[in-house]
């Protein structure tokens, strides 16, 4: 009944959201009397904001047409290295064989509630340096059950798979980027390709702001995460895919519901940015007020989980803290974290992270005790949260340039 009751709401406020815009549209038209009137951009841009606010949102566009490569344009195309019914292995083919010869790098996106296009500014840095591929996963209400499940083993199954397809396709050992909740499949499948001296095994594995110990400083969500039994997520916070959708029947934990925990998280300055926005409209200050619809546009598109993804995470990573005590099992097999010998370990933590706290994502260094302390590194960004580890000016300033100089010094 959750989501049945979340898609008859959707559906009224799609409604009235459209009528908001039209409205909008109309009172600040130039050959309407109104929008000269004190009161004519008050009332356009409150519309305005109605309307973006609660707009239904599908999964954006990447966008991303060329890079700069030393110095020239080079044209970028998207190109789906290997189809899995959960997620794809997308590359951003270079043009003019741009390319070749550059360090393979795959990022791994969070399935946590958003698409992949949330890293587009992480894939636009990265790009002049590095070829670049990424996991491109699935909104799990659009999976029909006849693909069947996917769980924190197929999540590193994928990962082992696609850095084998990367591999493959360029001949060098491809470098990995984790971005938050991935790390710990990430970490865990660089364990388990490093036992097999699998030869697409990561020269790198960079993880920013991920949760290997989240009894490190924990936050408001592990902190959700460990005060409520497994059983209340069981019940409470998993919904069945409705008949509209080409996953009817399939247990999720609902992508809009990851987004109300993260609006409420910082429901003041989500308030103060939609208030801004406002401001801006009022003053006719579009490209300020273009800013925030651009970010809001990203976060407010969401896509669903698998239920047994969702609830195994939260046990997991969240509860038990399996990866960080040894326990951490793969098909069964006990996943020795000793067996990362020469993959080098970048942490990256944002001061501010209120999702994943300092020491969370550090605890990896310290657990692969097998590695060489010259191929570990650690760097705090100072005053970054969480979205910024990966996104903004910081990212691309100060943090990116971090990355880059790891991934050229370890390039096997």
């Amino acid at each position: 009944m959750l989501y049945d009751a979340y898609e008859v709401q959707r559906s009224l406020l799609a409604g009235a959201s459209r009528m908001a815009g039209l409205g909008a549209g109309w009172i600040s038209n130039p050959s309407n009397p109104f929008a000269y009137g004190a009161m004519g951009p008050v009332v356009a841009a409150g519309l305005d904001v109605f309307a973006h606010a609660t707009a239904t949102r599908a999964k954006p566009e990447w966008e991303i047409t060329e890079t700069l490569v030393d110095g020239h344009h080079v044209a970028v195309d998207e190109d789906i290295v290997e189809r899995r019914p959960f997620g794809n292995l997308l590359h951003f083919h270079k043009a003019d064989g741009k390319g070749e010869g550059q360090a393979p790098m795959l990022i791994v996106a969070p399935m946590s509630g958003h698409f992949a296009t949330l890293l587009r500014g992480t894939v636009k840095r990265m790009l002049p340096a590095h070829d670049v591929y990424i996991t491109d996963w699935a909104d799990a209400k659009t999976v029909p059950l006849t693909a069947g499940s996917f769980d924190l083993d197929n999540y590193v199954d994928y990962l082992i798979d696609f850095l084998r397809d990367i591999h493959g396709k360029t001949g060098q050992r491809p470098h990995m980027l984790a971005v938050c909740q991935p790390s710990v499949p990430a970490f865990a499948a660089t364990a388990v390709m490093g036992g097999e001296d699998d030869p697409a095994r990561p020269a790198t594995l960079t993880m920013m702001g991920g949760p290997i110990d989240t009894r490190e400083q924990p936050t408001a969500v592990n902190t959700l995460a460990t005060q409520r039994p497994h059983a209340w997520f069981q019940q409470n916070v998993i919904a069945t895919v409705p008949y509209m959708y080409p996953g009817a029947g399939r247990k999720v934990y609902p992508g809009f519901l990851q987004l109300a925990g993260f609006m409420t998280m910082n429901l003041g300055s989500h308030l103060m940015s939609h208030w801004e926005m406002f401001k801006h409209l009022v003053e006719g200050d579009d490209e300020s007020a273009d800013k925030t619809r651009e970010f809001y546009d990203e976060y407010r598109a969401v896509a669903d989980m698998t239920a047994e993804f969702y609830l195994q995470t939260v046990d997991v990573v969240f509860q038990r803290h399996l990866l960080p005590k040894n326990e951490f099992m793969h098909r069964g097999k006990l996943v020795d974290l000793t067996e990362i010998t020469d993959t080098a370990l970048l942490a990256i933590e944002g001061e501010r992270d209120d999702i994943s706290g300092l020491g969370q994502t550090k605890a990896a260094l310290k657990l692969a005790t097998h590695l060489p302390e010259k191929m570990k590194r650690y760097y705090m960004a100072e005053g970054v949260g969480h979205y910024g580890i990966f996104h903004g000016g910081k990212w691309r300033d100060k943090i990116a340039p971090v990355v880059e100089e790891f991934v050229e010094k370890h390039r096997a």
